[in-house]
């Protein structure tokens, strides 16, 4: 038997660099190499983009997500190359952000 995928999904111009899927709400989010962060249906539709703030400037402007977690509440962490965690709902609101040294692995 082969298998086949139950969807495929669009929307990204970049590598996918990280997802994960929340089976509880039916939602798969993924950021790409270049951002940003899209959530889609379990059947394949676009649903929201998730836009990192925009108060930075220069080289560090393009925000590239490294991980990403969700949970059945319907937050979803996103951790960002240059040290930023951003909390959004899944409605695509941004709902609060932390900058941090640490390297997160």
């Amino acid at each position: 038997d082969f298998a086949t995928p139950r969807a495929v999904l669009t929307g990204h111009d970049y590598e996918i660099t990280c997802a994960t899927i929340c089976a509880e709400l039916g939602l798969v989010i993924s950021g790409s190499k270049e951002g940003p962060c899209l959530i889609h249906s379990m059947n394949g539709d676009l649903l929201r983009t998730l836009e990192g703030p925009e108060t930075l400037e220069g080289p560090e402007s393009c925000l590239r997500p490294k991980l990403i977690q969700a949970s059945r509440e319907g937050h979803c962490v996103i951790y960002y190359e240059n040290g930023l965690f951003c909390v959004f709902s899944v409605n695509g609101r941004l709902q609060a952000t932390m900058e941090t040294d640490d390297k997160i692995k």
